[in-house]
């Protein structure tokens, strides 16, 4: 099984970096994550403005010579893992601009002609998102609609043929007893755990 790890949080020491931390030591266990990439977008320098004109058209994007490694690795991976607080009920738009540039037509979906719903072509991958928050952990669910889970798995994920989507919503992160560390275990054993 081969694991996509994307961290966008631009604090590799903030509690957002512990649970990367603890991703990875749960990966590390699991005999069926035969690999593991991570990819920092902060600490890779990842220009999150979507940028086309004449020169640049949005519909070659698939082909965008700037964007081969990251192309390479989504398409590589089984398991694609993100980690990111959320701010303004959404994730961070470091995040959001990765994912404007590389869930590209021709690449992570198809349009097909006569069809209002285009062809995902990750169909078979499997997504999770680790998330926090300062707000309490149904805030999203009860002030925002779940707009966040809608956002990520039916606009997102959905679009590009990704059904299998898992969330963990981690709210109270900024108190005391926000149960930081029984948070942290649980991710630790999910992904001992996670199989294909």
């Amino acid at each position: 099984m081969n694991i996509l790890v994307v961290f966008s949080h631009p604090n590799r020491q903030s509690l957002n970096g512990e649970f990367l931390n603890k991703t990875l030591e749960g990966l590390r266990l699991n005999p069926a994550a035969t690999e593991v990439k991570v990819l920092d977008l902060y600490s890779d320098g990842f220009d999150p403005a979507l940028k086309f004109g004449e020169d640049k058209k949005r519909r070659e994007m698939y082909r965008d010579p700037a964007f081969t490694d990251y192309r390479a690795q989504l398409s590589e991976a089984d398991v694609l893992v993100f980690i990111y607080p959320i701010w303004w009920g959404r994730p961070p738009a470091m995040l959001l601009g990765y994912i404007d540039q590389l869930f590209a037509s021709d690449f992570a979906y198809h349009q097909v002609p006569g069809r209002i719903m285009p062809e995902g072509l990750f169909k078979g991958k499997r997504a999770i998102c680790i998330s926090t928050m300062k707000g309490p952990g149904g805030y999203l669910f009860f002030m925002q609609r779940n707009a966040h889970k809608i956002l990520m798995k039916r606009a997102v994920f959905g679009f590009v043929g990704i059904r299998s989507v898992r969330f963990f919503e981690f709210g109270n992160m900024e108190k005391e007893n926000g149960r930081q560390a029984a948070n942290l275990g649980r991710i630790k054993k999910y992904m001992m755990q996670l199989t294909k």
